[in-house]
């Protein structure tokens, strides 16, 4: 660790200039940006989160929408992906149907989505990242968590100000803005790195977790959503400072093993370590239609088609699923989700979408659906997918089909052949499709 670095308690985010405690801007360049923490050069866990990614990335390549409101999604029946700060001004929030998005803010400009593109962006800024530390541990395609704990003598610099440097690189050679969260675990690292966005840079330490955490609501706890978030409160539950009184054996005794999750992280105590090139927990691909669908015969086509797009992801990234996922949503935006394990697992599209077909089968009631959806869990090395089916020789045979029809397709393009089940059917992307990685419980880099 460098003298020069850390005899003053704090530095200038943009000159790097290290600086006298109690001074609001920088003795250097001027710049109010400067960053002072009792722990300042001490953590070396770190959240880095890309600042509204897909629509800075639009920004970024059509200067002429610097200032305007971008809401990166589909249609007036999709839900927004991504919406710039400036459109956040007007309540346009991540997931919101785009009807609801355009309703607070009629003036945005809506951009379909470009995957291809964002994704090789990602890998850019992954790349980068991966020069501060080998520990990186993707959570998507703009998020990921570091630990730099060693890396002093590399960089002859603490975390803090490598961090510091890292964002003012990514700012000038890809030309989007990131914030970063420094901490001594992985949830207040997340935690932090939401504070003070866009190109926020917050520390939380150890001796201040439990009193910053203290008033903060219960929502804030990964994995209190809604409507456990609702039954905390009618228990009288409201506060993470209430959690902290609580002792761990009554939490269990209430709410299982999530209690002890609770009472964990309500005091700070999070010991799960960054771990690079963490596994994949899903692969799965979704729709939502221009107009509701009641129709079996519809639905299936287009299940036949995401079917397809999971086996490619699954193929091309070498891995396997023991359990097919159908997701549904309704009309009315209620999700009904219907899964089944195998017996082997597969990387199969006819396997995949044959189960698709069996649990959808249940669900074709007359119910007008507005999106569909198919994949992957319990992901495993492909060694063991797909054996020979003795009771079913037509299986094999449809399996050497696929084979057949991917290596045509590998060569001449996707739409060179196509099935019964899809061949003169419109295709789902007329409106809005998206295909998506699951990685630590959040959904990640699609095009990887």
């Amino acid at each position: 660790m460098s003298t020069a670095d850390t005899r003053f308690p704090g530095f200038c985010r943009d000159c790097l200039s290290g600086q006298p405690a109690g001074l609001r801007r920088c003795r250097a360049c001027g710049s109010p940006r400067l960053l002072y923490h009792d722990e300042l050069y001490r953590l070396t866990l770190a959240h880095i989160d890309c600042d509204a990614f897909y629509a800075a990335i639009e920004k970024r390549d059509d200067p002429t929408l610097a200032d305007k409101p971008v809401i990166i999604g589909g249609g007036k029946r999709g839900v927004v992906s991504t919406a710039c700060y400036v459109a956040r001004i007007h309540g346009v929030r991540s997931a919101m149907p785009m009807f609801k998005a355009l309703e607070a803010c009629p003036n945005a400009v809506v951009i379909k989505p470009n995957m291809e593109k964002y994704v090789a962006v990602g890998r850019q800024v992954r790349t980068m990242m991966q020069d501060l530390t080998p520990l990186v541990q993707p959570l998507s395609i703009d998020e990921a968590f570091l630990e730099l704990k060693g890396t002093e003598r590399l960089h002859h610099d603490p975390p803090a100000r490598v961090l510091a440097r890292f964002v003012q690189r990514v700012e000038k050679e890809v030309g989007i803005t990131i914030s970063v969260g420094l901490s001594y675990c992985k949830f207040l690292a997340k935690v932090a790195s939401d504070l003070n966005k866009p190109r926020g840079f917050s520390i939380i330490g150890e001796a201040e977790a439990l009193d910053f955490l203290r008033e903060k609501p219960v929502r804030l706890i990964w994995g209190v959503g809604k409507a456990f978030a609702e039954a905390l409160e009618r228990d009288g539950i409201r506060t993470v400072g209430q959690l902290q009184t609580m002792e761990e054996t009554d939490l269990m005794r209430r709410y299982g093993i999530m209690g002890k999750r609770l009472f964990n992280l309500s005091r700070g105590q999070d010991d799960r370590e960054v771990h690079a090139n963490d596994p994949a927990k899903s692969v799965s691909a979704e729709t939502t239609f221009f107009d509701d669908i009641s129709s079996h015969d519809e639905l299936v086509a287009h299940l036949r088609r995401l079917s397809e797009k999971v086996a490619v992801r699954l193929r091309k990234s070498g891995i396997a699923g023991h359990t097919v996922v159908l997701k549904l949503k309704t009309a009315d935006f209620k999700g009904r989700t219907r899964n089944r394990k195998l017996e082997d697992p597969t990387m199969l599209a006819d396997k995949i979408f044959r189960i698709g077909m069996e649990l959808l089968r249940k669900e074709t009631d007359g119910t007008k659906f507005r999106l569909i959806g198919i994949g992957v869990t319990d992901l495993t090395d492909p060694g063991r997918a797909d054996p020979p089916d003795l009771v079913d020789p037509a299986a094999t045979r449809r399996a050497a089909a696929e084979a057949a029809m991917n290596t045509l397709r590998d060569k001449f393009g996707k739409a060179t052949v196509e099935t019964g089940y899809t061949f003169g059917k419109s295709g789902p992307e007329r409106f809005h499709g998206k295909l998506t990685v699951k990685t630590s419980g959040k959904i990640g880099d699609p095009g990887e």
